[in-house]
């Protein structure tokens, strides 16, 4: 348990942070999954224009730091991939 009076204020800080980028990564995954679904529902237009709007959000997670840049890029280039093999 926190003894000072500052680690009991940053451990009340950790608990409201946590919250808000447990928050964030949910948003991120359900951005995910919409442009999945997108994708097996086989309209490729459809899922490009999802893909856009997911990116942004991706992007302004990574952004925060709340997850690594290249896991935002790993995930950008596979669902890029997969919306480009829609059309073979």
């Amino acid at each position: 348990m926190a003894n000072t009076a500052q680690a009991r204020k940053r451990a009340r800080q950790a608990v409201k942070q946590n919250a808000h980028n447990s928050s964030q990564r949910s948003t991120l995954r359900t951005a995910i999954k919409a442009v999945r679904k997108a994708i097996e529902a086989g309209d490729k237009a459809a899922a490009a224009v999802i893909y856009q709007n997911s990116i942004s959000t991706v992007d302004r997670i990574a952004d925060k730091k709340i997850i690594h840049k290249n896991k935002a890029a790993r995930h950008k280039s596979r669902l890029s991939a997969a919306i480009k093999a829609l059309a073979a």
